[in-house]
This record gives structure tokens, sequence and C-alpha cells, in this order.
């Protein structure tokens, strides 16, 4: 009967443990033709290696039991029951049939059973069992211990372990959780002490020394000694510094120094800072490198990033006294200073907002260097739809930034210096232009008429000023929209009264009677209507159906077979309610305003036509304002007025786009009627009158998803790996898009990272691989839009070569 199981049989091992089972039990393989069943298999462990899991392998091997202590509750006794229960004798514990009992025994070598006259009396029940039964012990009649089963290739799994005494100690600490470890993904992978300390600690070294930065106490509260001493040995060990002795203050102190090997935990701790909120703090409590150290790199401590943006704060609320050239320049010097700030970590955790929002601000710097205030109104609005719009683009981009009151006045006074005169010059002449030469948008009399076939849906968007419009069509271009896009002026004036019903599809069925203080039209009078005015919007609804239109709720899809009406998009209602901090909401509003065009789409809508009625003035600290008498005027609006029957003024007068003979007055340049307004619409300017219609088609769109799929190859540029960091660059950004890495492409369940990671408005992302067993083995690169569905895939190795 052979003492040791040599020959590995049967389905491949997928676990330490498996292994580990599959092999005590081939200690009892024996040739029925010439020998009987042994009575049992006899595992002595002189140095009570393998003890801490056997009541864990218990749970897996019901036949299990051990030498101790009398406590049949987990399968313990002494010697002479262990003989009751392989004879089958004890009631209380039945081996299964067909199965040969094991029998763990805990400070027990196999010579102390050899000399049964000198075995202990407590062993004596035991002795004869040697001959009885099979010895699970390796070949040269040795003892397995757990170093030599993971390292021998006779019997054991031929691992390459290391010998040395420190690595033999966190071997056996580490027992727990190595016995969970995949073979195949051990193989040709050195086992060192620092690998068997990583299964205390999670895997993960860096990790845990942030968590323990970020918190110690809790941190070791949740460590038992094995683990709170494994992960002292791996601080020691990789970053030589010891947790027990050195501290916080010091271990915040080498991670903002960023310095190796504190490099490596400084990029962990920028790729997610917001999971270790406290350790700002920590560093905040160390001192700056002082002036005399040679070549400081200052941008790890927070308290340097706090003093740059006061010195910016303070250079941006000087610009309120500059003309527009130094302002500009002024602020050209600053980027120089600043931007390489925004790549730092304060950044992405909102320390940075000034240093953000100047990136915009000399965008809009350059953009204003150009004056529109040239030529006819339509060469202003061709230079406003080449480059004009960005300077609206950034100045809103600026202040999406910033929270405080100081950080808003600070962005305000550069605003107030650049981009109000710019836009100031570009409106007087605009309306001096139109003074002339009349508006380009006409009036009811220059309307045309258009049909519209079936399958078509108009989505009208309140307040789409053009800059929002260019945004959008961003966000169709990404979701793999087709779409045309076209201009035209505002009806005047630009308030949603007038303008939203000349951009109807029964535009024509429209006009104006007397005109009215709050500039509404009428229906136009025929057999089925008696020209009541569109106020309050049941004529208009009314208007549509009886010509064939559906009006559909925000949410309603209906039948696309036909046409429909439908208004979605509260910009222009966010704009007067919030002003300035409409900013902060742009991007969610056109996200909505592109669900809601790929939900027509894909019920079946041939195509969505988008349009707008105006756009709209912001500025934050308020528009200038300008006077106009109260006898003088019927009723006043941010922007126009309509003044009294036969009054005298001197406010310049323009035409009501439903009744010429019908004016009212515009406020000049960009101020407006009434005070401390920071949201207006109304009057005449590039940014209120020239609007973008869109119009999207259906073909493609509805598979937006699956094109990508298929244009994966395009999508992904670049994925390189750094140790277990991947890094993927993408062609172009999808809304939403998202980072995972699975060992199988198409099963989220496989994933190996503890989160998705979203690229936000890069078009870079990494993510860590947090299993080391994992390095050199064949995963997936997937790419998901905001809903979880797979936009683009691609095989790579973790790690970046083949192991």
């Amino acid at each position: 009967m052979s003492d040791s199981s040599n020959e590995k049989t049967g389905p491949a091992i997928v676990s330490i443990a498996d292994a580990l089972i599959k092999s005590v039990r081939g200690a009892a393989v024996y040739n029925s033709n010439v020998e009987v069943a042994p009575a049992c298999i006899l595992w002595p462990d002189g140095d009570r290696q393998w003890e801490p899991v056997v009541s864990r392998l218990q749970g897996e091997m019901p036949e299990l039991c051990v030498l101790g202590d009398f406590d049949p509750v987990s399968r313990t006794g002494p010697a002479i029951w262990l003989r009751m229960v392989i004879a089958d004798r004890y009631d209380g514990i039945k081996v299964p049939a067909g199965i040969i009992p094991i029998l763990y025994l805990p400070g027990v070598r196999r010579q102390d059973l050899r000399a049964v006259t000198e075995c202990p009396e407590r062993l004596k029940p035991l002795a004869e069992l040697q001959y009885r039964g099979a010895i699970w012990s390796q070949v040269n009649s040795k003892d397995w211990t757990i170093a030599s089963f993971l390292g021998s290739n006779q019997g054991g799994l031929g691992l390459d372990v290391a010998g040395d005494n420190e690595a033999k100690t966190a071997m056996r600490l580490s027992l727990f959780r190595l016995l969970d470890k995949r073979i195949d993904l051990l193989r040709d992978k050195p086992l060192i002490k620092d690998y068997f300390y990583k299964l205390l600690t999670d895997g993960d070294p860096i990790r845990e020394l942030l968590l323990w930065l970020n918190d110690s106490v809790v941190f070791r509260e949740q460590y038992d000694t094995n683990a709170w001493n494994a992960f002292v040995e791996l601080c020691k060990s990789q970053f030589r510094f010891d947790p027990s002795q050195d501290g916080e203050l010091e271990a915040a102190t080498r991670l903002a120094e960023r310095a190796a090997p504190w490099d490596s935990v400084w990029q962990r701790f920028a790729e997610a800072p917001h999971k270790y909120p406290r350790i700002p703090d920590q560093i905040r409590k160390t001192s700056l490198p002082t002036a005399s150290t040679l070549f400081p790199d200052f941008g790890g401590w927070p308290q340097w990033n706090d003093a740059q943006e006061d010195d910016l704060r303070s250079s941006l609320n000087t610009l309120s006294q500059s003309t527009p050239e130094d302002a500009r320049e002024e602020i050209a010097t600053l980027e120089a200073a600043h931007a390489a700030r925004r790549d730092e970590v304060w950044a992405e955790l909102g320390m940075s907002p000034l240093a953000m929002s100047l990136q915009q601000l000399a965008r809009l710097a350059a953009v204003t260097a150009d004056s529109l205030a040239a030529g006819t109104a339509a060469d202003m609005a061709a230079a406003y739809r080449s480059s004009g719009w960005q300077a609206d683009d950034a100045m809103l981009r600026s202040l999406e930034h910033v929270a405080s009151d100081a950080d808003v006045q600070a962005v305000t006074a550069a605003i107030s210096a650049i981009y109000a005169p710019w836009a100031t010059d570009a409106a007087f002449h605009l309306q001096q232009t139109v003074s002339i030469e009349g508006y380009p948008g006409g009036t009811l009399a220059t309307l045309r008429s258009s049909e519209h076939d079936n399958g078509t849906c108009f989505l009208f968007v309140d307040g789409l000023r053009f800059d929002l419009a260019q945004r959008l069509r961003e966000r169709l271009t990404h979701a793999g929209l087709q779409f045309e896009t076209s201009t035209r002026w505002a009806a005047l004036p630009s308030v949603t009264a007038t303008a939203k019903p000349s951009v109807t599809p029964v535009a024509m069925l429209i006009t104006g009677g007397e005109c009215n203080v709050d500039f509404n039209p009428d229906v136009r009078a025929s057999e089925s209507s008696d020209g009541k005015s569109l106020s309050g919007g049941y004529q208009f609804q009314k208007l549509l159906e009886q010509n064939g239109w559906q009006k559909l709720s925000k949410s309603e899809t209906g039948d696309s077979s036909g046409k429909a009406w439908c208004e979605f998009g509260d910009i222009d209602h966010a704009g007067h309610d919030r002003g300035w901090k409409l900013a902060k909401q742009v991007d969610n509003l056109l996200g909505e305003v592109v669900s809601r065009i790929t939900q027509l789409l894909g019920a079946g809508w041939q195509q969505v036509r988008v349009v707008t009625d105006h756009g709209w003035l912001l500025m934050p600290g308020g528009l200038p304002d300008t006077k106009l008498s109260p006898s003088l005027s019927e009723n006043k609006w941010g922007r126009c007025a309509s003044l009294k029957p036969g009054c005298v003024s001197d406010e310049r007068m323009f035409p009501w786009f439903w009744n010429p003979t019908h004016e009212f007055a515009l406020a000049s340049g960009i101020s407006c009627y009434r005070k401390n307004v920071q949201y207006a619409h109304g009057g005449l300017t590039l940014q209120e009158c020239l609007t973008m219609s869109l119009v999207i088609q259906a073909t493609g769109s509805t598979k937006t998803n699956d094109n990508a799929v298929r244009r994966s190859g395009d999508l992904i540029e670049d994925i390189q790996w750094k140790q277990m960091r991947c890094t993927v660059r993408l062609g172009s950004i999808p809304d939403g898009a998202q980072l995972d890495i699975r060992t199988h492409a198409g099963n989220p369940e496989t994933s190996e990272v503890v989160q998705l990671k979203p690229f936000g408005d890069k078009n870079r992302c990494s993510v860590i691989i947090e299993d080391d067993d994992l390095e050199g083995h064949a995963c997936w690169v997937v790419i998901l839009d905001c809903d979880g569905k797979p936009l683009a895939q691609s095989s790579t190795t973790v790690g970046g070569e083949e192991r």
C-alpha cells in the first residue's frame, strides 16, 4: 500500500484547496486485486501547519476527523474515540458510506507512531493504524508541510515557492486565503513573502496603505493581529516605512513628496482621490518643502494649491479695472502660470475651481480678440457661426466650476472685462445695421409655408441658444446619429410668445391682431376659427389637431405614421429661475434632449426636427440696466417694451413680427429695462436672435449601440499597461462612456475592476486590476455606455505581455 499520492487523476484542479483535498484522499488509492481498502488515512502534522484550515476543510470533507479534546460537534476527540468512529461504533458521527475516514493528527509526526513501545499513551490506540491504513506524506516519508506541498514536483503542486524562513512564516499566516487561489494563475509566478503578505492585506498593499492613511483607527480595528503584522511587513519591504513606528504624518509627508517608492502610492491616490477623503487633511498637517530644497515639487500639498488659488483670485479681481486688451494679456499670463494645476489631483477633488475656469477664460480672451462689430447683419451672422459663438460657450463654461461667492466674483470680474465690451460692441453694431437695412428675420409677410411628410416629429426646445445647439451637435455626433443643421433669425421681439409660433408647422395659420402687451399673436380668422389669441396654449393645441398634427406630452411617443409636435427642455425656465447658475445645468439639460430624440427615433419617427424660439443674454453680476419711464410703457420685459399709444420716446422702435404696423421698443446694446437681471431675452443681439435648427434622421440612429460595437476598432485607439494599471485611449468620447476589464467580454459578472471608471470629458481613462494572479493572462477591455451596454471591446494581456 502506497504512503503517498503520486498520481493526479480526474478533472483539472481549480484551487489549492481542491488540490489539497484530492491529494489527501488520494493517499488511499490501492489495487483492489491484491490489496484491501485501508481502514483510514492518517494525516500527521507535527508542526501544526495545517491546523488553522482544518475546520474549513471539514466543511468539504465529511470524513475528516481531528485528534484532540472531546468535541463531537467539531468531529474532534481523543485517539480511542477516533478508533470508534472509523469502526462505525459511535452513533453521533457517521462517515458516509464508501468514503475512507481521514484522521488529522495535529502535533504528531509520522515517526511518533513508528515505535509503538515508545509511543505516547495518548497515541497508542492509533499506532497500529499505520499498518492497516494509509499515511498522507511525501515520497521520502516526511510530513507534508505547506511549503513542500506547494513546491514539490513529486506529489505536490510544483509551484515556484521561496524557501526562506520569512516566506514560510508569511505562507503559514496566509494559508486560509491561499487555499482559494487558482493553481493555473500561480504557475511560473514566484511565491515570495510579499506575495503571501498581500493575501492577508487583500492583495493590494498600495490600497491598504492609502486606507490606513485615510483613517488609521478604523483600519486597525478591522485587522486581526496576523493581518496587521502582514501589513506592517509589506510596508517595510515595499515602501521602506513602518506604520506602527513612523505614524500617519510621516506617511502623509512621503506621499506628498511623490518620490520613489511612494510615487506609485501617489499615482493610485490621484486616480481615485474621492475614495480617500481624509488624506488631503492629513497632508495639510505637514510642512511644505523649504526654500532651500533643491527643485522642490509643491504639487503634492493641498495648502500650496490653496495659496495658488488665492493668488489667482486676487489677480482676476484686479481685471475689473483693466481695459479689454490688458485683461486679455493678463489672462494669457495667468493661464501659463496655472494651467499645470488642472492636472493635479486637487483639481479632481474640486479644490482648483479658478484654475479650471481659467482655461475657459483664456479661450474667451482669444475669441473676443476678434470683434463682431463689422459689416452687414449677414456678415456678422457668418462670423458668429464661424467662431463668435465660442465666446458665449467659453463664458458659460468658465462658470461651471465656481461655487463660492468669492470665486464667482473673480470670474465675473474677468467676464466683465473682456466679454461684456465685446458683446456690447456687437449688439450696438447689429442694432444700428438693422435700423438702416431692416431685420433679416423678416415679418409675417415674408413667412413661407412648408409641407412636412408623415413620420416627422417637431421637438421644440425653448431657449436653445446657438452655442448650446453646437454642444447638442457634438452629443448627437457622439451618439452616432445623422443630422443636418440650418440657421434662422428669431421673430422679433425675441420672446417666447412671439418667436415660438413662428417655428411651428402651423405658422401660416397665425397672425397678429391689435398688438397686446404680451406680444401674443392670434389664430388667423377663418370659417372654423374666430381668431382667438394663442395665449394659454389651448388654441394652439386645437390649431395643431385641426391640421393633422398630434401634440405629444414630454413622455409620449405618439403614432409615428403621422405627424407630431412635442415640447421638451427647461433651458429658458432654468435661466430665468437660476441666472448664472444655468451654466452648471446646461450639460444635464442637453443630455435629456438627446435622450428624448433617441426615444422618438426608437419609437419609429423618421425624422425629428429640433427647433427653438430664441436665444438669450447672460451676465453674472447682472446686465447693465437702462431706464424707461413707466409713463411711457404699458409693459416692460427684460429687453423689450410695449409703449403706450401716442407717446414720444427716444427708444429705437422695431416692427412686431406678426403685425408690422405695430412697433415696440428694444433696449440698446446688451442693457436691460430691469435692474439686477442676469438672464434676459427679447432684444436684438446675435445671442438672442440667431438660432440653429437640427433635423435628425432615423437612418442608423435606432441601432446606435450595435454600430458602435462594429466600430470598436476605431473607438479604442490604444491600450497601455504599467504593471497592473491599464490605460485606455479612445478616438472619440461617447456620452457616458465607461471602462471595464473582464475575463469574459460578454459577462459583466467577470469584471476584474472594483467599479466601472467613467471617461468624463477626457479620451483617456485608467483602472487597476487588483488580483495580481491575473498578470500575464488574457482579458478584455470593454467600453460601455451610460446604461452599461457595450460600445467596443478589445482583447489584452494583463500587465502587457505574456508571462
